[in-house]
């Protein structure tokens, strides 16, 4: 086994609260990746009357998702702990399911990716609390802004969907 010591960033919080701090945005930063990849795979495989509409919409928000995974991560770092480091760690750690399906009906996918967003949302919410309980102030404001991110995402693939 390695030395871990030689990765514990220095920090003033205590050990055991950033651990939990930790483990929450590990889970976020899981579901974020499987997020993005869903998000990607729907906007590779996207068809119908609004396709370039829908293509253009998920290309765009996974841009964005995969724009705060680095973010969540060096959070982890900064807080003395270590992030995940691979596809099956991602794999054993996410709560957002993956859709292998060979067909996704635009309409379902969109819902899909609303409900998704939403799931990440909450995976948001959990990285606060721990933060607040953890006193740690960076982390509790940063994730804020994640939130409003998904937030809108789910908002934009909610009345994106809307018929009539």
């Amino acid at each position: 086994m390695a030395d871990t010591k030689a990765l514990q960033t220095p920090t003033d919080l205590n050990r055991n609260d950033t651990k939990s701090v930790a483990d929450a945005l590990n889970s976020a930063l899981a579901d974020s990746f499987a997020l993005y990849f869903k998000t990607k795979n729907f906007h590779w495989h996207v068809s119908g009357p609004h396709f370039r509409d829908y293509h253009l919409l998920l290309d765009d928000q996974a841009a964005q998702i995969y724009g705060v995974t680095d973010a969540i991560a060096e959070r982890v770092r900064k807080t003395g702990n270590v992030t995940i480091r691979s596809i099956g760690d991602i794999a054993r750690r996410q709560t957002i399911q993956d859709n292998d399906a060979d067909f996704v009906a635009p309409g379902d996918m969109l819902a899909e990716l609303r409900d998704d967003n939403l799931k990440l949302v909450e995976s948001f919410r959990a990285v606060k609390q721990a933060a607040e309980d953890a006193g740690d102030n960076a982390t509790s404001g940063i994730v804020d802004e994640w939130t409003d991110q998904a937030e809108e995402r789910a908002w934009f693939l909610f009345e994106a969907s809307r018929k009539g």
